[in-house]
């Protein structure tokens, strides 16, 4: 069975969702809907992966605290193999203002430490048995680059809303195989994948919000899909996660990729129905069904 290493990534998250972002400012806004729930980009690909039953570990650092805890607690109840190092600054938690477009605006209250005390060791044993290494950019997670030089795994990493020639990323393109980014902030997405491409990449995917995704192999061909837009929009939290997590399913099937993206393309959709990072009734049998349904297939 195939194995998945994903590194970095808990938080806990208090998530508010307005019907629209206060204008002007400020205002008093006396109701809003609230959730609290295990957030961040490791613990969504994870629980994901989990329900796809995709093989995986995730590690991460986390404060032994009462919203530490409480994310363990999250994981272990969804059977999620998750290892970790107490961070001495707390558990990462962020607030997130939601309006009904899916739009966010994220407050990070607390942050994870630059330089945690890691485990390497226990994070080198994980190397050996794992076919697929997901660096997620975590700030804590620039300590682990050093050893992907000789892991000789691929390496898969999410860029999220990357900006052209931003430093903080360069480090995890540098170490990464695999690429997925948001196009988000981007003035000409094909001609930045075009440009990681030609850095040696095997593989750049770019995701559009509800304009779909892009991909771009190395022999040069690319596949567009349309995004999915007949769900209810609940809750984008971790949409872009789930995508990745479907894609990298497939991929893992050994599907080609322009069935790899339309994966990727339903993980997300279903994602949006869901308050939670993960669509409940997600799993490998479900969108198995779901992927001949929607594409007729």
């Amino acid at each position: 069975m195939q194995h998945v290493f994903i590194i970095g990534g808990t938080t806990f998250d208090h998530i508010i969702s307005l019907p629209e972002f206060p204008n002007p400012m400020p205002q008093s806004i006396h109701q809003a809907l609230f959730n609290e729930t295990t957030g961040s980009t490791g613990a969504g690909k994870a629980l994901a992966l989990t329900k796809l039953k995709i093989s995986n570990t995730l590690y991460s650092v986390l404060g032994n605290d009462a919203y530490g805890q409480r994310i363990i607690q999250h994981l272990d109840k969804e059977s999620v193999d998750f290892i970790y190092d107490w961070d001495p600054k707390g558990t990462e938690r962020h607030v997130n203002l939601m309006d009904k477009q899916g739009r966010r605006i994220s407050i990070f209250v607390t942050l994870s430490s630059e330089h945690p005390p890691i485990n390497i060791q226990r994070v080198a044993e994980q190397f050996k048995k794992s076919d697929v290494v997901v660096l997620n950019i975590i700030s804590y997670c620039k300590n682990i680059i050093p050893l992907l030089a000789n892991c000789n795994k691929p390496i898969w990493t999410d860029l999220h809303d990357y900006t052209d020639n931003n430093p903080y990323h360069e480090p995890f393109i540098v170490a990464s195989d695999v690429i997925f980014l948001s196009s988000d902030n981007l003035p000409d997405y094909k001609q930045t994948m075009k440009g990681l491409m030609a850095r040696g990449k095997e593989l750049v995917v770019c995701t559009h919000g509800n304009g779909g995704s892009t991909a771009l192999n190395r022999q040069g061909d690319w596949f567009y899909e349309p995004a999915l837009n007949d769900f209810s929009l609940i809750d984008a939290n971790g949409a872009g996660d789930n995508y990745f997590a479907g894609f990298l399913f497939a991929y893992l099937k050994g599907y080609a990729l322009e069935r790899c993206i339309k994966y990727g393309s339903l993980c997300g959709a279903y994602c949006l129905t869901s308050k939670q990072l993960v669509y409940e009734k997600l799993s490998k049998e479900f969108l198995e069904k779901v992927y001949h349904i929607h594409y007729k297939v």
